[in-house]
C-alpha cells in the first residue's frame, strides 16, 4: 500500500505495514495501543479506532503522515550506509542466533554492556542500527536518540536489504513466527 492510498477505511494492519512508526506515533499522541484496554487489532479500520476513541480521522491521519515524515529522517539507505561505513558503528539488534548465522561484517551485537557503554559516553559517533527487515528498528533509533545519541539511524530494509543491494554473499533468510 502506498502513502497516498491510506484513508479512513484502511485497516490498522495496512497502516502499520505502510508506516513503520505508526504504533509509536499513535501511542505518543493519543495513548492508544499500549495496553489491553486501549489496544487495536490489525483488522480494525482507522475510522473505527477513531470513532471509539473520539478522535477526528483526518487529525489522526495527518498526525500519522507527519510522524512518518519525521521518521523518514531516521532511515539510512543501504547505499548511503555503505558509502559512510568508515564513519558508522554498525549495531545488530537481531537475536544472538541470527547474528551468529549471518552478519554485516564489522557489526557489533547489541547487548546490555554495549548499551551501557554507548549511553555512558554520549559521544557524537554515528550509529547505524539494523534488524532483519527494518520494520522494528525505528523504535530503537528513537530510543537511542532520546538518550542523547542523536546521530543514530536505522538501516532501511535491514540486513535483508543489505544482502540484496550491497553484499549478495550474505545469505538471506526468512523468519518464521508461530
Amino acid at each position: 500500500m502506498q502513502l497516498s492510498d491510506l484513508c479512513a477505511a484502511s485497516s490498522m494492519g495496512q497502516i502499520l505495514e505502510t508506516l513503520p512508526g505508526a504504533r509509536r506515533a499513535i501511542f505518543a499522541r493519543y495513548h492508544l495501543g499500549g495496553c489491553q484496554s486501549c489496544a487495536f487489532s490489525n483488522d480494525e479500520t482507522l475510522e473505527e479506532l477513531c470513532y471509539r476513541s473520539e478522535i477526528c480521522v483526518d487529525e489522526m491521519l495527518a498526525h500519522l503522515l507527519a510522524s512518518h515524515t519525521h521518521d523518514s529522517a531516521m532511515w539510512m539507505e543501504p547505499a548511503a550506509a555503505k558509502a559512510s561505513a568508515a564513519e558508522l558503528r554498525f549495531i545488530d539488534l537481531r537475536t544472538r542466533e541470527e547474528h551468529e548465522a549471518v552478519v554485516i561484517p564489522g557489526s557489533d551485537f547489541f547487548t546490555q554492556d554495549l548499551q551501557q557503554e554507548l549511553f555512558a559516553k554520549k559521544s557524537t559517533i554515528s550509529i547505524l542500527l539494523y534488524d532483519h527487515s527494518g520494520k522494528n528498528v525505528l523504535d530503537q533509533v528513537a530510543w537511542f536518540r532520546g538518550h542523547g545519541l542523536h546521530e543514530t539511524y536505522g538501516l532501511r530494509g535491514g540486513i535483508d536489504a543489505w544482502s540484496q543491494e550491497i553484499d549478495s554473499t550474505l545469505p538471506r533468510y526468512r523468519i518464521e513466527v508461530d
